[in-house]
C-alpha cells in the first residue's frame, strides 16, 4: 500500500483503491465500511471498505479476518498481506482524511460533526465502488450514531441495495473485518511516516490517543505560543483546545464589520422619533438604507477589499 500521495500533501484527504477483481464485475458482491482512528487527538481518521462476491464471503472468514482492534500490528500487516494476495475475488478502497480537514470542518459555521464526516466517507467509497464497475449488493456497516437512522439514511440513497447497519459489525461480518483491517493498516502507515510541513523535528509521538504519555509529551513539546500545533494534531478535539487555552497567547479578534453594521442600522426608537417630529409638520424623513450585509465567505475568512497594494 503506497500512501507517498497522501503523506506528500496530508493537509488534504486522499482516496486509495486496489485493483477491482474481475469477478467483482460479473458477481453480486458483497461489501464492508468500517473506519480507524475516530477517536485519537493526532493524525488521519481512514475509511475503509473491503468486498468480494457474496458465494466468497464465507472464504474471507476462513482467511482469518477480525475486528483489527482485537490484533496486534503485526497480526494486521499479516492479514493485509493476504488480503492483497487474494485480489483475484478481494478488494479494497481507503479515504485517509487529514487532520486538518477534520479540524477545519469542526470548526465551520454551522459545524460539521465527526458522524457527519464520517457517513459522507461511508457514502462516498460505497458510491466509488459502483462507479468502479462493482456489482454490489449487499452492504455491511458498523453504526456511527443510531443504526436504525444510519441504516434508513443510506437506504435511501442506494435503495437497491441491502444496507444492513450493525453494532460490532466488524466482529459480525468478515467483510467488515476487513475493512477493518484496510483502514487500521494505512491509519498506522500514515501515522508513523508523517512528515511535518512545519518543520517540527520529532521522532515520536505515540499512538495519538489523549491517554498514551507518549501523545502528551509531544502535544506539549511540539506548541507554538503564537500559532499553536503542526498540522498532525486535531485542533478540534478537547485535548489540544485545552492545553491552548492554558498555554498560548490570548488573542482577541475585533471584527469591525459588525461594528460598523451595528452603528448603520436604525433603532427601532428612531421610528419613533420620526413620527412624532411628523406631528409638529416637521418633513418625514426616510429612515436611512440598512448597510448591504457583506456575503458569509469573506466574513468568516476576514477578508477586506484592497484598492492599493
Amino acid at each position: 500500500m503506497d500512501l507517498s500521495a497522501f503523506t506528500s500533501k496530508n493537509w488534504e484527504n486522499a482516496y486509495f483503491d486496489s485493483v477491482v477483481p474481475e469477478k467483482c464485475k460479473s458477481e453480486p458482491c458483497v461489501l464492508g465500511v468500517d473506519e480507524a482512528g475516530r477517536g485519537p487527538v493526532l493524525g488521519p481518521m481512514v475509511y475503509g471498505i473491503c468486498y468480494c462476491p457474496i458465494s466468497k464471503h464465507e472464504d474471507l472468514k476462513s482467511a482469518g479476518v477480525a475486528d483489527s482492534k482485537t490484533l496486534t500490528e503485526e497480526q494486521r500487516e499479516k492479514l493485509f498481506t493476504k488480503i492483497h494476495e487474494n485480489n483475484d475475488y478481494i478488494g479494497w478502497s481507503l479515504e485517509v482524511i487529514s487532520p486538518v480537514y477534520i479540524s477545519a470542518c469542526m470548526y465551520k459555521r454551522p459545524k460539521v460533526s465527526l458522524n457527519e464526516i464520517s457517513h459522507n466517507s461511508a457514502i462516498s467509497l460505497i458510491k466509488r465502488a459502483i462507479a468502479a464497475g462493482i456489482q454490489v449488493s449487499e452492504v455491511y456497516l458498523d453504526t456511527v450514531g443510531p443504526p436504525e437512522k444510519y441504516e434508513a439514511k443510506l437506504q435511501d440513497i442506494f435503495p437497491t441495495l441491502k444496507v444492513t447497519v450493525a453494532k460490532k459489525a466488524d466482529a459480525l461480518y468478515p467483510c467488515v473485518s476487513g475493512a477493518s483491517i484496510c483502514a487500521k493498516v494505512a491509519r498506522d502507515r500514515a501515522l508513523s511516516s508523517w512528515e511535518f510541513p512545519e518543520g517540527v523535528e520529532v521522532k515520536n509521538w505515540g499512538s495519538g490517543y489523549p491517554g498514551d504519555p507518549i501523545t502528551k509529551n509531544f502535544l506539549m513539546n511540539s506548541l507554538d505560543r503564537v500559532f499553536g500545533f503542526p498540522g498532525l494534531v486535531r485542533f478540534s478535539w478537547s485535548t489540544a483546545e485545552k492545553i491552548l487555552e492554558e498555554k498560548c497567547v490570548p488573542t482577541t479578534w475585533k471584527d469591525d464589520e459588525e461594528d460598523d453594521e451595528k452603528k448603520n442600522t436604525p433603532s427601532v426608537l428612531d421610528y419613533f422619533a420620526k413620527k412624532q417630529k411628523s406631528l409638529s409638520d416637521e418633513a418625514v424623513k426616510s429612515p436611512p438604507a440598512p448597510k448591504r450585509r457583506r456575503h458569509h465567505y469573506f466574513t468568516e475568512r476576514c477578508l477586506a477589499p484592497v484598492t492599493n497594494f
